[in-house]
């Protein structure tokens, strides 16, 4: 799809809505665990219809009113690869997530980061509530090809509680969460993200499709599928790199 003159010069002015979590090099990860954060945000040209975004892909369900109490989704972990001609470090994470976009307020939000660095893989599993720090989770393992369900639910508007299950080994990990950072429950998000660290992104890795399947977004009038979602997809430089879709109860993003 063809991007108007117009759009990439309000992309290349839009001011950065810095959502933080916590990748590092692999070598250097007890160095950010002491004093680090990654920076990840949505870069949004039009508050009101966005297909393209530096760094987000996947789906944004938006509501004027305070609508989405959870989110929810299973994935199954991929393996990311080195970009075509290119080597050294690169990442992707996959979160689900409540506002952030037409909300930014705060966010709540869980998920995995995945990185090869010179042929190693390795992931961590990660929450936050936006402007807060983030947090990893240490009690859960993840190895490439296992199906992960992450979810996110707000009891009220600053608190709640984020749950990563391995549904593979059967590990699970629950944090109760809370913040002086009120939600508004405006927006529903899956997404895979080429996140920030130090203030620029991360090398963004050939993370090959990640299909969010069973999502759905919890509402006080039952549940909703992300049918009908925002589907954004990520463009650097000059280049659309995903490809992402949603049906009745999945979002899939594919790296191209």
């Amino acid at each position: 799809m063809l991007v108007s003159t117009l759009f990439v010069q309000a992309l290349l002015t839009t001011t950065a809505f810095a959502l933080p979590s916590f990748k590092e090099r692999h070598e250097a990860r007890v160095a950010r665990r002491a004093s680090g954060v990654r920076s990840s945000h949505p870069r949004i040209t039009n508050e009101t219809y966005t297909e393209y975004s530096p760094n987000w892909a996947g789906a944004v369900l938006s509501s004027d009113a305070g609508t989405y109490k959870s989110v929810t989704a299973t994935f199954t972990v991929p393996t990311p690869q080195e970009p075509s001609g290119s080597s050294g470090s690169h990442s992707a994470a996959a979160w689900v997530g409540i506002d952030g976009d037409t909300c930014q307020n705060a966010i709540l939000q869980t998920g995995i980061e995945f990185t090869i660095d010179d042929g190693q893989v390795s992931y961590e599993a990660w929450y936050e509530w936006y402007p807060e720090p983030s947090y990893d989770f240490t009690d859960i393992s993840i190895s490439p090809g296992d199906s992960v369900t992450l979810s996110v639910t707000a009891s009220s508007t600053t608190s709640g509680t984020v749950v990563i299950t391995n549904e593979s080994n059967g590990q699970s990990v629950t944090q109760a969460v809370s913040s002086s950072y009120e939600l508004c429950q405006q927006d529903a998000e899956w997404i895979v993200e080429d996140f920030e660290q130090n203030g620029s992104q991360v090398p963004f890795a050939n993370f090959g499709t990640v299909t969010f399947a069973g999502a759905s977004a919890g509402t006080s009038l039952g549940s909703v599928g992300p049918s009908g979602a925002t589907i954004w997809d990520i463009e650097l430089n000059d280049q659309v790199v995903t490809s992402a879709s949603v049906s009745d109860s999945s979002v899939t993003v594919s790296y191209v």
